[in-house]
């Protein structure tokens, strides 16, 4: 599957449901929480954005974002998954470049921080290939990473 067709749209009437069917791999579960959490979440905490990420016409993913400075003056993803059946094939760096890209469009955005379980290998790999740095910053269980998007 090409990472040329991956986009991002604002979760909405027609993609909501599919994204709660969606499911991480077993040994991703205790990292994860399930999507129809993230997005019950959403609609309590306006500020988070979600959105469903599509290869081509079908959904395949999950991400949500808050659009307000948090902790260590920067934007944060929240949640970013793809389906099981569609892991390996470069569609969470896409959708993650193009979030990033979409982040970059606020005011005063100059980083984006993802918080992740330091034992999570694939989103290691992930956010270090997208120049995500660790700097020794940790909230609870989770580590903390940066990328600087403006200077």
């Amino acid at each position: 599957m090409s990472t040329e067709y991956v986009r991002i749209v604002e979760l909405n009437a027609d993609n909501w449901y599919e994204c709660c069917l969606l499911e991480v791999a077993p040994e991703q579960e205790e990292y994860m929480v399930p999507n129809a959490i993230s997005i019950a979440q959403s609609k309590f905490e306006p500020s988070l954005k979600s959105f469903a990420i599509y290869a081509g016409e079908k959904v395949v993913g999950f991400l949500m974002y808050n659009s307000v400075l948090e902790e260590l003056d920067g934007y944060w993803i929240y949640r970013i998954m793809i389906d099981k059946e569609f892991q390996g094939k470069g569609l969470a760096k896409a959708a993650t470049q193009l979030l990033i890209s979409e982040m970059a469009k606020m005011h005063n955005a100059k980083k984006v921080v993802v918080g992740y379980h330091p034992e999570n290998v694939a989103a290691h790999h992930l956010y270090a290939s997208l120049g995500f740095i660790d700097h020794g910053d940790r909230f609870g269980k989770e580590m903390a990473v940066i990328k600087k998007i403006t200077d």
